[in-house]
């Protein structure tokens, strides 16, 4: 059966688990993926709507946000793979890895829409 599931790297390791357990990893998976999509659509409405804000910190910020919605859906994929690698290896779940960078990403873009206001 894991032949032909993909991954094959994380089906095809260990035994199914309850599917509950998977399904609950899933809806976190997609979770991550509509945030990576909000981010994405802020930092595009950023520059779109010319939102008036000083203009180069305009961009960083919009830049910031779109990196950010790019990067949030691979995060979600290595979470999922992990998490799911785990559980069929009957091992602890492993530590979140991506909240530092989203957070750190969301404050950052949120300091620099904070200048532009404040230097506009």
């Amino acid at each position: 059966m894991a032949r032909n599931r993909f991954p094959r790297w994380v089906y095809g390791t260990g035994t199914d688990p309850d599917p509950r357990f998977s399904l609950a990893n899933e809806r976190t998976f997609l979770a991550w993926v509509r945030t990576g999509l909000a981010l994405l659509a802020s930092g595009v409405a950023l520059e779109a709507l010319s939102v008036p804000l000083e203009p180069r910190l305009r961009t960083v910020a919009a830049v910031v946000l779109v990196g950010l919605g790019i990067l949030g859906p691979v995060l979600a994929w290595i979470g999922w793979a992990r998490a799911e690698r785990a559980m069929r290896e009957d091992r602890p779940l492993p530590a979140p890895s991506s909240f530092g960078v989203l957070v750190v990403g969301v404050l950052l873009a949120g300091v620099l829409v904070l200048l532009g206001m404040a230097l506009r």
